[in-house]
């Protein structure tokens, strides 16, 4: 080469596209070449709606937000897109080809390449068009199947991750306080220890596919006065340390989730989004949690127009950030031009700013989206021809095959046999009456944040995307020779009475009748059941229980079937009903699990993870309250359920017999071993979970009668015995003492092994010894169990 030719020179990698850089060496390089406006952008995101031709993503007009224009926004950068699938019907493809095509615009707008972080709602299923609608929460609580969650999860976010989402909104962690509260499906339960371990399995899968998971609603948001949506909670420091955070607690240590969303609720005057000693001093400094806290929509506003402890927009973004949420959602407004004025005058520091940008960038950075060989191609449309994309609607399925048969296995597993005097399973009639308002109604079997509960109401002309089959569908697909007589009889919440006489007819002219009764998911008063649709009470609604008062007096066997987002008091047909099965929205497949159930084909082994009111007045109230909570001769009210917490029938039966115990006494930093033998002594194969619940007899503050610590679930054929081995930390006994600390202290306990928690079979009376001590978030969180591989003889 001769003197006078260059040679050339390849571009250096900026550093923070470097991937041989270290994560915190990026950050900080990129962090030191913003401007204060650059900065700024990366902390909020704009609600999008994808396009359904394949352009770019447009933003959503909320009532709630002022109009963005992107054109504006964009070259500052911007931290993350709302909902681009889950704002309106979009085919899956075109809406990742306009995904796709908005991010490389992103990128290429602003000055250092780095794309939004997309985020999308998945509470029971990716809420989007297409895709599958898995049952609810409260359904997964009612499997007791911490595995099956996983796998459910891992398999939405496999969906998401393929059309170019990187965030999920989901699980919700709060614990059931009353059952009034109109978001109780999007619950896992009434017991912390349920919700915990179920939504850490959540967690684990969705973190499993690569999707962040978001921690909600952080903290008290279930607790709210009379089970009304954002009412003030009344909770005390010990209430929320042992009963509300222990979910939140377990899904940060064990399942790595990387996302928390602040609640909307205040606690003894504190907003949480406004809470520094929850947001950073537990979350953060005592239990490490590393990654982002995202605000809920437009909580970050409310700190000015509902909590008024801020006097503006800019007072109220100051607040957040010093309490230690990163990112304003769903929409620019607080964290925009008012936050960039604040720092500017110096009301807020910067280095606020550049607290929560480390973690929004070291998400980012760890998504691989500041990698230089970054590309807003999805996985879903790799190879597919991106210039036609006419040819692309219909290429991605959200809902395979696949799909289905794991949403099936799980809805199968999670309807509740409530009770049966021997009619089920149904034997061949010949005249059924199907009945009730749910019994012929597709969209029977979806929570409210369902793609078509959700989004598809506001777009009635649109399909919806997914098959639905009615209970009307599979009943007849089950029993192919009954003739059958279909009544709605009432409507959901109508009120009206004028077909029930035409359905007591029905009923007298059968050999059996099935009313089918529930609820109608809905947003804010758009339904029975759902955010923002409270009830007064746990009467059925409308005019649903004068219709099964009906039904009960034709003397025609009475199944009574639940599609509900909640408990419901069922008044006399507790006692008089043949048999009633309880599913809580169990997704697209949910009506074939409940035909096979009432058919036989099924064994049922779901358990309830609420506890059903005997009278619709009784609230609140759960199955873990200490003594004075439960029925007592100094009150006229007695909250005593109709079925406990933790029940479920089954067509088999168990036997439970010789328990033993290694030592009766250990040492409060020790463990208890114990061993039970549990026979299947029907005549079909079941699955008894077993649920172990300590008791705690005298303690130096009111402790709940009884607490579920740990459960697994037995499958047994008939005649089959297995030995169960459970080990118990004597952790799994601490409780929040008077100082505040978290304490394990001697004295005497009782672990009961029961089928339910009013139902014990075997009962250890144990003794902790030593001194009181101290424990923190490093505790023992579980009882271990063991199934021993060997068959158990035949006693």
């Amino acid at each position: 080469m001769t003197a006078n030719v260059a040679e050339e020179k390849t571009p250096a990698v900026p550093v923070w596209n470097d991937r041989a850089v270290s994560v915190s060496e990026r950050v900080d390089a990129l962090v030191g070449a913003m401007t204060l406006r650059e900065k700024i952008a990366q902390l909020y995101g704009v609600w999008v709606g994808a396009s359904d031709e394949g352009g770019d993503v447009a933003p959503h007009q909320h009532d709630m937000e002022e109009a963005v224009d992107l054109d504006v926004l964009l070259p500052a950068g911007l931290g993350q897109l709302t909902r681009p699938f889950g704002t309106a019907p979009v085919d899956p493809a075109l809406g990742a080809l306009s995904l796709m095509r908005s991010q490389a615009r992103i990128a290429a707008e602003n000055r250092f390449g780095i794309p939004a972080l997309a985020h999308e709602e998945c509470l029971a299923g990716f809420a989007a068009w297409g895709a599958t609608a898995y049952p609810v929460p409260l359904s997964w609580g009612a499997t007791f199947d911490p595995v099956l969650v996983r796998r459910m999860a891992a398999a939405i976010g496999r969906d998401m991750l393929s059309v170019g989402v990187h965030q999920g909104l989901a699980p919700v962690l709060d614990v059931v306080r009353d059952a009034r509260w109109g978001r109780v499906e999007e619950t896992i339960g009434e017991d912390p220890y349920l919700v915990a371990t179920i939504g850490t399995a959540y967690v684990q899968g969705l973190e499993s596919a690569g999707i962040v998971a978001t921690l909600k609603h952080f903290v008290g948001y279930s607790a709210s006065r009379a089970g009304r949506n954002l009412a003030p909670s009344s909770v005390g420091p010990r209430e929320r340390a042992d009963v509300l955070l222990p979910p939140f607690e377990m899904a940060v240590r064990e399942g790595g989730a990387r996302s928390v969303m602040h609640a909307y609720t205040d606690l003894d005057g504190i907003p949480a989004a406004a809470d520094e000693d929850l947001l950073t001093g537990l979350l953060r400094d005592t239990w490490g949690f590393d990654g982002t806290v995202v605000a809920d929509y437009f909580g970050i506003a409310f700190l000015t127009t509902l909590h008024a402890i801020a006097g503006d927009w800019a007072d109220a973004a100051g607040a957040a950030l010093r309490a230690g949420v990163d990112v304003e959602l769903p929409t620019v407004k607080t964290f925009g031009t008012p936050l960039e004025e604040a720092v500017t005058d110096g009301r807020v520091p910067e280095t606020l700013i550049d607290r929560a940008l480390r973690r929004v960038l070291t998400q980012k950075t760890a998504l691989g989206l500041l990698d230089a060989d970054w590309s807003p191609l999805p996985p879903a449309l790799t190879g597919a021809d991106l210039d036609t994309p006419d040819t692309l609607r219909g290429s991605i399925d959200l809902d395979s095959p696949a799909n289905r048969a794991l949403a099936r296995t799980l809805a199968e597993e999670a309807v509740v046999l409530l009770s049966n005097d021997g009619i089920l399973p149904l034997t061949a009639p010949r005249r059924i009456a199907l009945l009730g308002p749910n019994a012929d109604e597709p969209t029977a079997v979806l929570g409210c944040y369902s793609f078509p509960q959700h989004i598809g109401v506001h777009h009635p002309h649109s399909p919806l995307g997914i098959t639905l089959p009615t209970l009307r569908d599979t009943l007849t697909a089950e029993f192919p020779d009954a003739e059958f007589r279909a009544v709605r009889g009432t409507g959901i919440d109508d009120g009206d009475t004028s077909g029930i006489p035409e359905a007591v007819r029905a009923a007298r002219d059968a050999d059996i009748a099935v009313v089918v009764l529930g609820d109608r998911a809905g947003l804010f008063g758009r339904g029975t059941s759902g955010e923002g649709c409270d009830a007064e009470s746990l009467a059925l609604p409308g005019a649903q229980q004068h219709l099964l008062d009906a039904l009960l007096d034709t003397g025609t066997p009475l199944v009574t079937v639940l599609l509900a987002g909640r408990p419901y008091a069922l008044g006399r047909a507790t006692d008089e009903s043949a048999a009633i099965v309880q599913a809580f929205f169990p997704g697209e497949e949910g009506t074939h699990a409940i035909a096979g159930i009432l058919a036989g084909r099924l064994n049922p082994s779901g358990r309830l993870p609420v506890s059903v009111p005997r009278t619709p007045g009784a609230q609140p109230t759960t199955y873990l309250g200490p003594r004075l909570a439960h029925a007592n001769n100094v009150s006229n009210i007695d909250p005593t359920p109709a079925f406990p917490f933790g029940h479920g029938l089954t067509y088999t039966t168990f036997h439970w017999t010789d328990l033993t115990v290694d030592h009766h006494e250990a040492p409060t930093d020790g463990a208890f071993t114990l061993a039970l033998t549990i026979r299947n002594t029907g005549r079909r194969p079941g699955t008894e979970t077993v649920q172990l619940y300590l008791h705690d007899p005298v303690a130096s503050v009111v402790q709940p009668l009884q607490r579920l610590i740990g459960y697994t679930r037995l499958t047994l054929d008939p005649g089959q015995a297995r030995r169960l081995h459970v080990t118990v930390p004597a952790d799994l006994a601490s409780f929040t003492g008077r100082d505040g600390q978290r304490i394990t202290e001697p004295g005497t306990l009782e672990l009961r092994l029961a089928s339910s928690s009013t139902q014990p079979h075997l009962t250890a009376r144990l003794t902790l010894t030593g001194p009181q001590r101290h424990v923190d978030h490093t505790r023992h969180l579980h009882a271990a169990f063991v199934v021993g591989q060997e068959p158990v003889a035949q006693a």
